[in-house]
């Protein structure tokens, strides 16, 4: 989703019109749920909200700056092979990893 997302912003790239659509789609389809079947979408967390605005916000940079997120690095890349996924997605563990024991451990967090 970050690389669709970046892909809108400025330099707009090329193709921002299949991005958009997905965007638009990803967006308007919970609506559409909530408006046909007048069920809402449960959505509970123990985090608050700006934790999880800034955690996109570090989740966004990491993506930009790794070129590529852990679903793409860590399946189509490990899937072929590719040395850069490899070392990408242990980069991406090995950080989630030690981000849990400092929130936990070291700070208390949850």
């Amino acid at each position: 989703m970050t690389g669709i997302l970046t892909g809108l912003m400025p330099p707009v790239s090329s193709d921002w019109a299949w991005r958009a659509a997905f965007v638009a789609g990803a967006v308007a389809a919970p609506a559409l749920v909530l408006t046909l079947s007048g069920q809402s979408i449960a959505f509970d967390s123990p985090v608050p909200t700006p934790w999880i605005i800034i955690g996109g916000l570090i989740v966004g940079g990491g993506v930009y700056f790794g070129s590529g997120c852990t679903s793409g690095h860590g399946v189509c890349g490990i899937a072929r092979l590719s040395p850069r996924s490899i070392a990408a997605t242990a980069t991406f563990m090995a950080t989630a990893t030690a981000t849990v024991f400092v929130a936990r451990h070291l700070l208390g967090a949850f």
